[in-house]
Formats: structure tokens, sequence, C-alpha cells
């Protein structure tokens, strides 16, 4: 790719990203809509747990099972 292709390319994809930005309307959090009832909000450890260990254990298993039932030839 040359020099002119890939300022295009950069040009068009920078454009894009700040006009999605400037069209998206902010996400009104303070407002309450009818029927909301959120509940109670998670603690500490219950975060960390959620969104780091529990997708680095998932990471862990899928690779065991990989390791374990893979069927290629080992190499000697």
């Amino acid at each position: 790719m040359d020099k002119k292709n890939a300022m295009r390319a950069g040009a068009v994809a920078a454009g894009t990203t700040l006009m999605m930005l400037l069209m998206s309307s902010p996400a009104l959090a303070l407002t309450r809509d009818d029927g909301d009832d959120p509940g109670q909000g998670l603690s500490v450890m219950e975060t960390v747990g959620l969104y780091v260990v529990a997708p680095i254990a998932l990471f862990v298993v899928i690779t065991a099972l990989v390791m374990i039932f893979d069927k290629s030839k080992k190499q000697a």
C-alpha cells in the first residue's frame, strides 16, 4: 500500500470515528425510565471476580480442553 492510499484510509477511518462520536447521543443515565428498577450494586470483590477472574478462568479451561483433546500428531 503506498503512502497516498494509507493517508486516504487513515483519513476515512478518522472521519468515520469522529462523525460517529459527534452523532451519538449521550446516555441519559441520571434520569430514570418508567419501570426502571435497578438492583443493588456489586461489591469490589464481586466486580473483580466477574470481570477479571471469570474471563481468565474461562480462558484457562478452554485452553486446557483444547490441549487435552488435540488430535494432531505429536512432533518428535
